[in-house]
């Protein structure tokens, strides 16, 4: 049987307050995070984490994740920085090695594979992780306890066997397990082809640089929505889809949909 998880990480500010979640269903799903990291740790923690919390199950692991940059370090470039002494191609040390280097270890014998979802695509294995991810850096940015979450349990992994099988991003059985990742149908920063053509250290630098978890409004906007929110009250009007989110994050971080949504302002 195949294990299909979603790993994903958040900093707010980038680097910041920071969370890594896994998730394979609500039964089974772990997260954490620190007072000040990226989001590429978080990201790297996420898979780790899910590593560790399957070693002891004989099943094959899939691993939805939206960072390309995780997939390619671990199925594309990890062996080669290893055999040079965790050293890029410009004789620079690579960034996150540390993580990098309890993944490697972590991965020695295992069945996996990995599979890119679209971030913020409406994945329900990726919305999940990243409700839990980014509620562990929001706890940590107000010095509260963040809901870690009840680990790996056997009794979630046939009801997300089944769920993973009906999502849009299920991948197909015959497919091998520690092939590289197929080509994106789009990505949210580069084409394929410009991504594969990066030196590894440009893609490092880029994604150290860019929060994939942001609201998508710059400080400006920030300050005039505190201003006018501090002069008169507002009238938000929530789709359905957006208001199943909305309330999804508030549960997770333990307050009311209306506290969630000032925290998010």
């Amino acid at each position: 049987m195949t294990i299909t998880a979603a790993a994903d990480g958040s900093a707010l500010g980038n680097p910041g307050p920071a969370g890594w979640a896994w998730y394979v269903d609500d039964a089974s799903w772990a997260a954490g995070g620190w007072k000040h990291a990226t989001n590429n740790q978080g990201e790297l923690k996420a898979v780790l984490e899910l590593f560790r919390a399957t070693k002891h199950i004989d099943d094959d692991l899939l691993v939805l994740c939206d960072s390309q940059y995780v997939i390619n370090c671990v199925t594309k470039w990890m062996r080669g920085w290893k055999a040079k002494g965790w050293r890029k191609a410009d004789g620079k040390p690579v960034m996150n090695v540390d993580i990098l280097k309890e993944i490697d270890e972590e991965i020695v014998g295992r069945r996996y594979r990995f599979e890119w979802v679209k971030g913020h695509a409406n994945h329900p294995l990726n919305e999940a992780a990243d409700v839990r991810a980014r509620g562990a850096a929001e706890s940590f940015q107000r010095g509260a306890p963040v809901r870690s979450g009840p680990g790996y349990t056997a009794s979630g992994t046939r009801s997300a066997a089944a769920a993973a099988a009906a999502a849009p991003h299920a991948a197909s059985p015959a497919a091998p397990l520690t092939a590289p990742p197929a080509a994106p149908q789009s990505t949210p920063r580069f084409t394929h082809d410009e991504l594969f053509s990066l030196d590894d250290a440009d893609l490092g630098d880029a994604n150290e640089t860019i929060d994939d978890h942001q609201l998508g409004f710059d400080s400006r906007d920030s300050a005039e929505l505190r201003s006018v929110s501090e002069r008169q009250s507002v009238t938000l009007t929530l789709s359905a889809e957006d208001y199943s989110r909305l309330a999804q994050r508030a549960q997770v971080r333990g307050v009311s949909i209306e506290d969630c949504l000032r925290g998010l302002i």
